[in-house]
């Protein structure tokens, strides 16, 4: 594994594929208040690209062009977080996306874990380290410990997808899952704009 650290914005040149898994890194959970401090992307290959971010300075072209690309879906766990994050700080509405928490929560009805760290272990059988899923994003530099944290959380997202869409098919629940992820910028959106804990479409 290679942890590629890049300041402000991808390299010129990088292609990550047709399918790039995407994390963030915040100084909290609340996007209007908790800077965005860190993306992360791996192409699936065993290599993970992070981008720091320094307060106020998003301008990040590549990054950008990447995430509005139509030709690339990008593949999150909770994108619902991640893709509002990154309308706040970058400006852009990331799609084609795909959420491995969405399609475990169709397939997986058995359980109620759905975190990371869960499916990693159930599916793969890979055992995720979170001890420093609570530390400061916002420190300069990061330490070794965070840059492998923050790594570890694209570096399987490929494999628990396809394992996710054996299930899909299997359970014949793959028109539901595409039709949530095509929601998913709006509900992003909804989020941002004051309706984070209201189910627009409860009575």
């Amino acid at each position: 594994m290679a942890i590629h650290l890049h300041k402000g914005d991808l390299p010129a040149g990088l292609d990550l594929g047709p399918v790039v898994a995407i994390d963030t890194e915040t100084m909290g959970l609340n996007p209007h208040r908790d800077r965005l401090c860190l993306v992360q992307l791996s192409a699936g290959d065993g290599d993970a690209h992070l981008v720091q971010f320094a307060r106020g300075q998003y301008d990040a072209p590549r990054l950008k062009a990447l995430l509005t690309d139509p030709q690339r879906l990008k593949l999150f766990h909770f994108a619902r977080f991640d893709v509002a994050v990154m309308r706040h700080y970058l400006g852009v509405v990331t799609r084609p996306v795909y959420c491995t928490k969405i399609a475990a929560r169709l397939v997986r009805t058995y359980t109620d874990r759905f975190g990371l760290k869960d499916l990693t272990k159930e599916l793969l059988g890979v055992e995720l380290s979170k001890q420093q899923q609570s530390s400061d994003w916002g420190a300069d530099p990061l330490t070794r410990e965070q840059l492998e944290y923050a790594a570890s959380d694209v570096l399987h997202l490929h494999k628990v997808k396809a394992r996710l869409d054996v299930l899909l098919d299997r359970e014949q629940r793959r028109d539901l899952a595409d039709a949530a992820f095509s929601f998913l910028p709006y509900r992003a959106l909804l989020d941002l704009e004051g309706w984070a804990d209201t189910d627009i479409f409860a009575h």
